[in-house]
């Protein structure tokens, strides 16, 4: 059956199929009043009025805002445990890094993850993926890089796809081999391209493989390795200048990695340099809100022609959210962004990351992962704190809540 919502404040982002750069960022595609129908999950027509067929339903929007499904194109969404004894310490003052060095911070998680089974952890997730729905998220990645050891990284990855069947949305695994490490850096390291990467290649061919530069996880060198072999056979992203700018930036721009994250203590040069490149940067400031107070400059790369997208970064210990609502919200008040563009970063950008044309634009065609906000006015996303905006999901075309 066919579905038309009609009386709508449409947000369609449409333009040029690729990631949206500066000034396009702000442009919205806004038709003040318009129509969506949607058919076979699909689009199947756009504008101010459409031919619908006389047995389609009807949503009658009465002029709040229609715009793309969000994309939360950077998770941990999947884990075990909690990280709440770490919380009060960083309360007290104790450093993360500091933390991460004792053996807490992401070393908890892994603990825990290693001593979960593979339909514990689909079920954790899949809970965690029913909350970011029913705010909007229609397309999440999810990361693994809480297992340390093969086997485990491996069910993790089992656990996350596991999950994505049983869940109206669409899933997108990241293979995060150098999350953290054990024992010796080096060795570590090795083993982690000898071993682990093959195995991953293996079961999980051409998936997406990310690394976290940083002091106290893996050195640049490391990561510069890890990219170079697994570059013959992987898209590649890295978590780079979360606390310390160590040179990741122009490394990630040479091996074309697909976007570079965090950029929180990225120097002036650097974000310059990514501007002008094809990489695209994702920022995380729900991150900076429960660490540190820090966040990255979007509003710079937005200046210098640079595009920019926005995730929760959702995980146990930096960023216990999974409301890109809240992630728009804190864009705009810490990070430079306008709330269209935050709209635009956390919908089109985002699938951009993922390399997934078919989303993020309400256009003919395009996939039918659409939200009709309480609001007539899609600032209202990024004014608003707390909450839930949205009033209806609609996803793959069809209606999932309210």
């Amino acid at each position: 059956m066919s579905l038309l919502i009609r009386n709508a404040r449409l947000l369609t982002l449409a333009g040029p199929n690729r990631p949206r750069r500066g000034k396009e960022l702000g442009e919205l595609g806004l038709i003040p009043q318009g129509e969506v129908m949607v058919a076979d999950g699909k689009i199947a027509a756009v504008g101010p009025k459409v031919e619908a067929p006389a047995d389609a339903e009807i949503i009658e929007a009465q002029g709040r805002v229609l715009m793309p499904g969000f994309v939360d194109c950077h998770t941990h969404a999947c884990w075990a445990g909690d990280r709440l004894n770490e919380w009060e310490q960083r309360l007290r003052g104790v450093p993360y890094l500091e933390i991460l060095k004792a053996g807490g911070g992401i070393h908890a998680t892994v603990q825990a993850v290693r001593e979960a089974t593979k339909k514990q952890l689909a079920a954790h997730l899949k809970t965690r993926l029913e909350a970011m729905l029913r705010e909007g998220t229609t397309t999440v990645e999810i990361k693994s890089g809480y297992g340390l050891e093969t086997e485990a990284e491996l069910k993790m990855l089992r656990a996350i796809v596991r999950a994505g069947h049983e869940w109206p949305g669409t899933i997108v695994p990241t293979a995060l081999l150098g999350h953290a490490f054990e024992g010796d850096h080096n060795e570590y390291t090795r083993m982690v391209v000898k071993e682990m990467l093959p195995a991953v290649s293996k079961e999980f061919p051409n998936i997406t493989v990310d690394a976290y530069c940083e002091e106290g996880a893996w050195s640049l060198e490391a990561c510069v390795r890890f990219f170079e072999k697994a570059a013959k056979h992987h898209p590649h992203r890295v978590h780079a200048d979360q606390f310390n700018s160590l040179g990741m930036i122009p490394e990630a721009i040479r091996l074309g990695a697909r976007s570079v994250d965090h950029l929180e203590a990225t120097t002036k040069a650097d974000l310059t340099m990514l501007a002008k490149s094809r990489t695209m940067g994702v920022i995380l400031p729900c991150t900076g809100f429960h660490v540190d107070g820090c966040y990255a400059r979007a509003g710079s790369l937005v200046h210098q022609d640079g595009a920019v997208a926005l995730a929760t970064n959702c995980n146990p210990g930096t960023s216990p959210t999974h409301s890109m609502p809240l992630a728009i919200a804190l864009a705009v008040r810490f990070c430079g962004l306008s709330p269209a563009e935050a709209i635009a970063a956390a919908t089109v950008n985002g699938a951009a990351v993922l390399n997934l044309p078919d989303r993020g634009t309400i256009e003919t065609g395009q996939r039918a992962d659409l939200l009709l906000l309480h609001h007539k006015d899609e600032r209202q996303l990024a004014y608003e704190l707390g909450g839930n905006p949205v009033a209806t999901v609609i996803c793959a075309g069809q209606r999932v809540n309210q």
